[in-house]
């Protein structure tokens, strides 16, 4: 089967909700994106085939066939079509493996996967409230579904307090973690390390580079002051991810695109693993993911140079390392979506926008991607640098 390659992977820097990046539409914020993706490459935009971009939240500002919008806002002809995807936290991470699947099968060169997400202007669980509000059906969960699992809902946040408990973490030691994220992304920035990959956005006559979200002076006694979620819990806003805008985009090609249009690949899809377990749990899956994704590219966990697994609570990644038997020194190694915000939609290709910059500025090789998802699903991608 024929490769599919990474040309380029860009961000824009994270805005804190009701911060800098608030002000600017959804669909102007992925433009941005686009245009880069097209500019720093030097590529005809007419040659791209498609746009697939995740947006969990699709209400408002980000209805109406929201990919197409972005096209409709870029320098991107409108012969370029788009699709929106949810695979909710890991949806512009699909986005990178259908692409992928697409180059792989012969029947695209250029695609631009892409996640987009303005949870100040569209708030999360926005699509859902209004129908609460209004009276208007009964909600996601079907009479079949509660009868089957035996719940009202599923809640991220619960599976977050279980997570916990079943792999022995205590509150102090996910303060702890979350207080490293910070420090992490701090290094990062205060060293430049997200210079290639960050797409300045024009706000207020200036352009928007730094991630806002960074608290560069948090302290253990700081983050263990928060508020618990729940009483008797673990889980704070300290020690989850930041509600977050942002956008973010991964340019796939295939080897006949890479000649024809004179590109640069920057990394090599390796695997490309999409798994589903427990729903109720719900972010347990990515380290069943992982096994499997090992096991069909032939890799070990040692073999792996660098890991980006999502931060959306502390828990994730503290069990995902336990159980993998991997090194921490590896994992989030610019910090991650508790210090540097988490924008739903966006995240999956935030996250390899970093990693496969970060492997490249440390002359490493492969790359390991995973994110736990809204209903027990999980993504995992590994690249190899180049």
């Amino acid at each position: 089967m024929a490769d599919a390659y990474i040309v380029d992977a860009v961000r824009t820097a994270g805005g804190r909700r009701n911060g800098r990046l608030s002000g600017v539409h959804p669909a102007d914020l992925a433009a941005y994106v686009l245009n880069a993706l097209v500019d720093r490459n030097d590529l005809d935009p007419a040659a791209i085939d498609d746009v697939i971009m995740g947006c969990v939240t699709q209400a408002g500002e980000q209805a109406f066939a929201f990919a197409r919008n972005a096209v409709l806002a870029s320098k991107l002809p409108d012969s370029v079509p788009a699709v929106t995807i949810d695979r909710q936290c890991g949806s512009s991470q699909q986005a990178v493996q259908f692409a992928a699947q697409a180059i792989m099968s012969g029947t695209q060169d250029v695609v631009i996967a892409a996640g987009t997400e303005s949870m100040s202007r569209v708030p999360m669980f926005s699509n859902l409230s209004f129908h609460q509000r209004e009276g208007v059906g009964i909600g996601p969960v079907s009479p079949s579904i509660a009868e089957r699992f035996g719940v009202k809902e599923f809640s991220q946040f619960a599976g977050a307090e279980m997570l916990a408990r079943k792999h022995g973490f205590d509150r102090e030691r996910l303060d702890l973690f979350a207080l490293e994220s910070h420090r992490r992304a701090a290094a990062a920035t205060d060293a430049g390390a997200f210079a290639n990959e960050i797409v300045p956005v024009l706000v207020d006559g200036g352009p928007h580079v730094r991630d806002e979200g960074i608290r560069h002076d948090a302290t253990l006694e700081s983050i263990g002051s928060v508020k618990l979620l729940q009483e008797g819990g673990m889980i704070s806003a300290a020690n989850a991810s930041q509600i977050c805008d942002g956008a973010s985009g991964v340019l796939v090609v295939s080897e006949r695109a890479l000649k024809a249009h004179s590109l640069t690949p920057i990394a090599r899809i390796v695997d490309m693993t999409v798994t589903a377990g427990d729903p109720i749990i719900m972010l347990e899956e990515p380290l069943f993911a992982t096994d499997k994704a090992l096991k069909k590219s032939g890799l070990s966990i040692g073999d792996i140079d660098l890991y980006e697994v999502n931060e959306a609570f502390a828990p994730v990644p503290l069990a995902w390392l336990k159980h993998v038997g991997g090194d921490p020194a590896r994992l989030n190694v610019n910090g991650g979506a508790i210090a540097l915000g988490h924008p739903l939609g966006a995240s999956g290709t935030k996250l390899m926008a970093t990693l496969v910059h970060a492997l490249r500025a440390r002359g490493k090789r492969y790359g390991l991607q995973t994110m736990c998802e809204g209903g027990g699903i999980a993504n995992v991608t590994i690249i190899e640098a180049l």
